[in-house]
Parts: C-alpha cells; structure tokens; sequence
C-alpha cells in the first residue's frame, strides 16, 4: 500500500521490447575476470536467484562503509597522531570488496545459466551500481584521510564527483545509442582497492605516508589514477562512441539538448551540492564529511536510476529529478542561517534522501516484477492468477 507506481505504462511497454546490448573490451575483464567468474558460478546452486547474488555483493560494500565508519568515521584514523583502524578490518575490507567484485561478476552469468535473464536484473544491478559509487570511494578514503600526508575533505568530494560523472557516461552511452559500453576503469579499480586493502593490513597505513619521490605522495597517485582514467580514458571513450554512432546515423537523439538531457539533473545537483560546501556557514564538510559524501552519492544514484530506466524503455529522460526542487530549500535554509543547526539539517535532509531512494527502488522492483509475473529474489514461478 505504500509503494508507488514510478514506472509510465509508456516505459513498462518499453521494457517488454527491451533487448541487452553490451559491449565489454578490456583485457583485464575479457581475458582474466571472465573465465575466473565463468570458473566461480558453476559452483553457485541452480535455485540461487541472480538479483540475491547481486544485493548481497552489494551489502559487502555497505558492510565496508559501516565498518570504516565506526573504526574511522571521520576520516582521521590514518593521520600519525591518531589511533589506527585495526589491522583485520583492512583484511575484511579486501576480501568484502573483492567478494562484491566478483558477485557482481557472476550474477548476469547465474542469469543465463538458470535461463532467468529479465531487464528487471539489468535494471536491478546497474541501478546498485550508481549507489555503489559512494561507498567504495568514501571506504577506500580511509586509507589516506585527511591528514598532512592525505586528501582533504573537499578535495575529496570533487574526487568523488569524478568517480560519479565516470559512472553516468556509460549510461549517457547507451541512452544515445542504445549499446552498453562497459568502462574499462571499473575493473582496473575494483582489484587494485582489493589490493591496497590487503596490503595496508601487512605494511600499515605509515607505508603511505612516505614519498614515492621527490615529493610526489601515494595520495597524489591515488588522486591522479582516479582523475587520469576519467578524464584520458572513460570520457575520450565515451565521446567516440557517440561520435561514432553519430556518422553512422545511428543515434537515438537528433538534437544536442535531447542527446545531453541526462546531465541536467545531475550537473543541477552538483551545483546545489558544490555551493552548500564552499559557502557553508559551519564549514559542514569539515564537520560532517561521511555523511555529506553518503547524501550527495544516494541522491545522485537516484538520478541515475531514473536514466537507466528511461534507456531500458527507450523513452524520453525526465528534465529534472524530484529531489533537486526540496534540497534547493534545504541549501537555502543552511546558508541563510535560518536553519540553527546546518549539522542537524544535514542529517535530517540524509536520511530524507536515503528514505526516499529506497522507497524508489524498492517500488520499481515490485511495480517490474508484478508486470514481468516474476519474483524479484526466487526462481519460483509466481502465480499466474
């Protein structure tokens, strides 16, 4: 009774046309992570339903954030006058981070192999993905901090911005040419985090400290691999490949507005977002970073999810997300001063955003699995009645 019908009955027709179109070409995916997971999922039961494998890899990487939180909530654990995140939760952090890596690998092979492929998983695993983003960077975060030898908070948020317009290009991709074409950074980034997990566990956050030389730090290299894949690598990509598709009269948007349309929602709250942080009364990113992080993540997977439905259907992107028109009052509220406690708004409009997001998902799963007669976590038949 409290769900609501967020998919058009323009876009559940789109969905009953919907054909899988993807396009994976790095080596590191193609010659080494596909037959380890081709190896992996004949050793999953025939019951086990593709969207649990997916939701459980993703509660690794939620289990990873809780974790770091409580050890390390605001990110100063690796500063050298602090008290250091325990050696075991770097160990839990690779193994839990790798276990999500590859359970997102499998489950789209459990899907063939159980012969339950629907656009409901695709939908259901992507749209996990776009909230992913957050907790794998703000986890990975802990590593460096915010101390003389790591990143600031606010260095750190645009870092995070980076990670998240990395993530929507492939999804702008295919909402202009109907193909999915799989980043190669996802896989390079996923293993390399495993490793660096498993290695601080053995040489200790010190190691970082030290220069690699002169007086290029490792959090320089971190800084600069994340913004060197986005920028030299997935945006470059991404532009070809509607280039491409653009000679070869093969677009699905004549006009640039249409073809750029699913920016506008998420370049709207990256201003909202980016002025809350650089006029901020209370300075909140210094405050309150893990949660400023977790509510600018969750909004932006819902507007993400919103686009990966409309590319699913094949239907037109909505302008503007729902939840930009209520934080534009809440930033106004916050840099006005007529909140008393931008600490205590924060909070308050955060969990609003995560209610909100899970309400979103929870209803198009249940509003795509009654229209395809299909559970969401079973291979049971649902009932034809």
């Amino acid at each position: 009774m409290a769900l609501y019908e967020y998919v058009t009955k323009e876009q559940l027709a789109g969905f009953d046309k919907y054909k899988y179109s993807a396009v994976d070409s790095n080596p590191l995916s193609v010659y080494v992570m596909h037959p380890f997971w081709n190896f992996v999922v004949k050793f999953l039961p025939t019951w086990l339903a593709p969207n649990l494998i997916t939701f459980t890899g993703f509660m690794f990487l939620v289990l990873n954030f809780l974790m770091l939180a409580f050890y390390d909530y605001d990110f100063t654990a690796s500063s050298a006058d602090h008290d250091h995140v325990p050696s075991w939760v770097w160990v839990a952090a690779g193994i839990f981070n790798f276990l999500a890596y590859t359970l997102d690998g499998v489950d789209g092979k459990q899907a063939r192999r159980t012969n339950s492929s629907t656009p409901l998983g695709e939908l259901f695993d992507h749209g996990l993905d776009s909230w992913a983003c957050i907790f794998f960077v703000a986890t990975v975060y802990s590593i460096f901090g915010r101390g003389d030898s790591g990143v600031s908070v606010v260095a750190l948020y645009y870092i995070l911005w980076v990670v998240l317009f990395s993530f929507i290009l492939s999804h702008w991709e295919k909402y202009n040419t109907g193909i999915l074409f799989l980043p190669w950074g996802y896989d390079i980034s996923q293993v390399t985090i495993s490793v660096v997990y498993l290695v601080t566990a053995v040489v200790g956050v010190e190691t970082w400290y030290q220069p690699i030389f002169w007086n290029f730090l490792y959090r320089d290299l971190f800084t600069f691999m994340i913004i060197a894949c986005s920028f030299a690598v997935t945006l470059p990509m991404s532009l070809y490949n509607v280039l491409k598709a653009h000679r070869s009269s093969t677009l699905k948007h004549g006009s640039l507005y249409e073809a750029f349309l699913p920016f506008l929602s998420p370049c709207l709250l990256f201003v909202l977002s980016t002025v809350w942080v650089v006029s901020s009364p209370s300075k909140i990113m210094d405050l309150q970073p893990r949660i400023f992080y977790l509510m600018v993540g969750t909004a932006f997977a819902n507007v993400t999810c919103k686009l990966i439905v409309c590319q699913m259907s094949n239907t037109r992107c909505q302008p503007l997300s729902f939840l930009l028109l209520p934080m534009t009052a809440v930033v106004l509220l916050a840099l006005t001063g007529v909140a008393i406690n931008e600490t205590l708004l924060l909070y308050l409009w955060t969990a609003f955003v995560v209610l909100a997001h899970i309400h979103y998902g929870v209803s198009v799963v249940q509003q795509l699995s009654s229209h395809f007669n299909i559970f969401a976590f079973s291979l049971k038949k649902a009932s034809s009645d």
